[in-house]
């Protein structure tokens, strides 16, 4: 408190001595108060807001906490090195008009830079402009993305393993162990201590899975340690073709290629496919069939655009109760907004509402595409009692004109365009003017704002200018 009230003394040009006579105080006193050596009292504080009008706020602690947690935000986001919380707290402290000036600036720019990705995704195009760095996850999923989420190189490894160890549906874990034990030499230790899914001992050539995952979770977590261990120059070309300048983003690329790799060889992609056409792309009756869950079938299932053998090109994607998209993959040109989050009206958030029921719903996009989505939630429960356990939603869709390939089309009328869901890609780049669950208004157009009177449909707006 001392130090605001310096600033305070010193913002209106006071003396010590003209403060301290305002407050009944000797110079020694508010010396001492201002060096944090004696406390301001409520007393204090009325006579402070008496004498000069200062609203006791001013020295709340929840304003410096607001601009803590501002400057954070905007430190983090412009790419700045870690800053500690102590030296945030003396910034808020000692030099609250900058820290208050670094929001605004940051602000600005995220304004600027939403308004831009909103005109390019309008005009169908990437958005790079001078938008702030990338995070590396960003740069992972845009790698995956720009190659429609079909890495060929590892499906044509992933397919030659699953063959040379003579694997087969549902009994993928046992020829993986045997494999590992066979050809590299790795035992595999299901350990009941151990507090990871997957964990490589390279010294004594073991490799700890948790008992607590099920058998085909067990058996990926096999099978990305011998994407390590079988395709790890692959893996390393595909990095080196990347680009991937800074080493968390090739560190979290070799991982995502490992998984990619992982999945493949527990669904290898010619007899997958195959499968997959001949149960009309039930999701529930493909990781039946192969032995793994829900989303792992969700996810290979927006993977397979081969030259010459495609599948259905799926959109994946999973988010949580509060909106997070954790994941994303197109394997087509659907995008998923950066800006403002994305439609409540979308079934995957439905799917909370009707835990482990899989919802169909086709959705329309304000520029008339419609898809066919279906959602399901996912998760594990608690490992223990008193610990968080996890829930997500995974939704996955379809342009509707592939939409009568699949089982979930049953008793939808796909013709029927005009019984689509309305949908958007996010509330800030959504142009559907008269939606009344719209969150945000729309960037790039005039609010229409009268006051004297109240529409049903927040934020209503003008045309695009």
């Amino acid at each position: 408190m001392g130090v605001r009230l310096r600033r305070l003394r010193e913002e209106r040009n006071l003396t010590q001595t003209a403060v301290a006579r305002a407050l009944g105080i000797s110079n020694s006193y508010l010396s001492q108060i201002e060096q944090n050596q004696r406390p301001l009292t409520v007393p204090l504080l009325l006579k402070l807001n008496a004498a000069f009008g200062v609203d006791v706020q001013f020295f709340s602690e929840d304003e410096e906490g607001r601009l803590i947690s501002d400057v954070r935000e905007a430190l983090t986001e412009g790419g700045a090195e870690q800053v500690s919380t102590a030296e945030l707290r003396e910034l808020a402290l000692n030099m609250p008009v900058v820290g208050r000036a670094l929001v605004a600036l940051h602000r600005k720019s995220r304004q600027s830079a939403d308004r831009a990705e909103a005109m390019a995704l309008k005009l169908g195009e990437d958005f790079s402009g001078d938008a702030p760095a990338r995070m590396p996850f960003e740069q992972v999923r845009d790698f995956f993305y720009a190659r429609r989420n079909h890495i060929a190189e590892l499906d044509d490894a992933a397919e030659r393993l699953y063959e040379a160890a003579g694997l087969k549906p549902r009994l993928v874990r046992p020829g993986l162990e045997a494999w590992l034990a066979q050809r590299h030499g790795v035992r595999v230790i299901v350990d009941e201590a151990e507090t990871v899914q997957r964990r490589f001992d390279p010294v004594n050539r073991t490799l700890h899975v948790s008992p607590f995952t099920k058998q085909g979770q067990q058996a990926f977590q096999m099978a990305m340690q011998l994407a390590f261990l079988e395709a790890g120059e692959t893996i390393d070309g595909l990095i080196l073709g990347a680009d991937a300048r800074d080493r968390e983003t090739r560190d979290l690329l070799r991982i995502g290629l490992a998984q990619y790799f992982a999945g493949a060889v527990l669904l290898p992609y010619a007899i997958f496919l195959k499968q997959a056409e001949a149960f009309a792309y039930d999701i529930v009756r493909l990781g039946r069939h192969f032995g793994v869950g829900f989303e792992t079938v969700c996810h290979r299932l927006s993977t397979l655009q081969r030259p010459g053998a495609q599948g259905v090109p799926f959109f994946f994607v999973r988010v949580d109760r509060a909106g997070n998209i954790s994941k994303r993959q197109s394997a087509t040109d659907f995008h998923f907004s950066r800006v403002g989050g994305s439609c409540p009206l979308w079934n995957v958030y439905e799917a909370f509402t009707q835990p482990g029921r899989v919802l169909t719903q086709m959705a329309q996009m304000p520029d008339g595409r419609t898809y066919l989505w279906i959602a399901r939630t996912v998760g594990a429960p608690e490992p223990a009692y008193g610990a968080p356990g996890k829930t997500f939603a995974i939704g996955l869709g379809c342009d509707i004109r592939h939409a009568s390939r699949l089982v979930y089309s049953q008793g939808l009328n796909l013709g029927d365009l005009a019984a689509a869901t309305p949908i958007g890609a996010g509330c800030k780049v959504c142009e559907r003017p008269a939606c009344p669950q719209r969150a945000f208004p729309p960037i790039g157009r005039a609010l229409l704002i009268d006051p004297d009177r109240s529409a049903a449909t927040p934020y209503p707006s003008a045309a695009l200018r």
